[in-house]
């Protein structure tokens, strides 16, 4: 059966070669910088607006292409405000000393469709409590890191120097990183999408 993620996801890609899955990556199409504040006038919560998106993905492509389409979407949500990536580092750089010796959520979403109708979705939401770094310290994490994490919501890289930024983290890995793969595979197996 074939497998597409509306993604060109450079994480989400590795993720699923690990896991072992052959998809094909093409771009979802949508505009999510118009429709992410349209979400929310509407009154969508962060988490609701990372199922909105994943669902809105996933179902756009399906239309076109067989087999299953895989649309993911992950939002931050900082006391119910929704906060997106970084546009550069001086934006990274507030954005997390806002974030410092709080807590936030992660909630990350998956939907599958097929023939243009969602068939299967999951939403998790992971929390993470930032630690109280220093200026000083943080400066160091942003010239170490450099322009790679602005690709991640939150500035972090939880494989990598952004797990020092943390007190405590209450969720799965894989949630984190932007793609609950353990119910993605699950669901696949019911499919026959991968062997069981």
């Amino acid at each position: 059966m074939l497998l597409t993620l509306a993604s060109t996801s450079a994480a989400r890609r590795a993720l699923l070669a690990a896991a072992g899955l052959a998809v094909d990556m093409v771009a979802s199409g949508i505009d999510e910088a118009s429709v992410k504040p349209a979400l929310l006038a509407g009154g969508l919560s962060p988490r609701e607006v990372a199922d909105a998106l994943a669902e809105l993905k996933a179902s756009k492509l399906s239309g076109s292409r067989p087999g299953l389409v895989i649309g993911a979407d992950q939002t931050l949500d900082l006391d119910g405000k929704l906060v997106d990536k970084a546009d550069d580092l001086k934006v990274l750089r507030e954005t997390l000393r806002q974030m410092r010796g709080r807590t936030h959520q992660l909630h990350s979403a998956l939907v599958i469709s097929e023939k243009g109708q969602p068939v299967w979705r999951v939403l998790k939401t992971a929390r993470l409590t930032v630690r109280p770094f220093s200026d000083d310290w943080l400066d160091d994490y942003i010239a170490s890191c450099g322009e790679t994490v602005l690709c991640a919501v939150g500035g972090y890289h939880l494989e990598g120097l952004g797990v020092q930024l943390f007190s405590a983290i209450d969720g799965d890995y894989f949630t984190i990183l932007g793609l609950p793969l353990v119910e993605l595979l699950d669901y696949l197996r019911i499919r026959g999408a991968v062997a069981s």
